[in-house]
């Protein structure tokens, strides 16, 4: 089996791990190991209730976006609304016959000025594991609505 390496920064201290089991690729099933997730997958567009590799990267990123957006907030002593919420949006396209992601994240910080709205995500996209996962290798697009 062969192990790829990259040059990137070293995880000191592993503070989860999350493991799943799939078969049969974008037409298949994928189940966690302690069986929280247990979801039947389909391509885009497909009839049926199976959900899709882009539509789980949307949720995780979209979920993993609130929490550094509430830690950015906590620096400034603030809150985040309750009702704090993110639309993302991942689209999966070809170009020269090849596949690539893209996304976008909407934002909504009801109540929260335009100004600390901006300095908000632009910390949250800084420190979020997933923007940082992303950076550099799929077009993103952040918006403050």
């Amino acid at each position: 089996m062969a192990t790829l390496v990259s040059n990137v920064t070293t995880i000191e201290k592993v503070l989860y791990t999350g493991k799943t089991h799939t078969t049969g690729g974008r037409i298949g099933f994928s189940k966690s190991s302690d069986g929280r997730l247990d979801i039947e997958l389909q391509t885009p567009g497909a009839a049926g209730k199976g959900t899709n590799p882009e539509q789980l990267f949307a949720a995780g990123w979209s979920a993993c976006f609130i929490g550094a957006l509430g830690i950015a907030a906590a620096k400034r002593n603030l809150r985040l609304p309750a009702d704090t919420a993110v639309d993302t949006e991942v689209d999966l396209g070809a170009t020269a016959g090849a596949y690539f992601l893209q996304a976008r994240l909407h934002v909504s910080l009801p109540g929260i000025d335009s100004e600390l709205g901006h300095e908000l995500i632009e910390e949250a996209h800084a420190t979020c594991p997933y923007s940082k996962a992303t950076r550099g290798n799929i077009n993103v697009t952040i918006s403050l609505v």
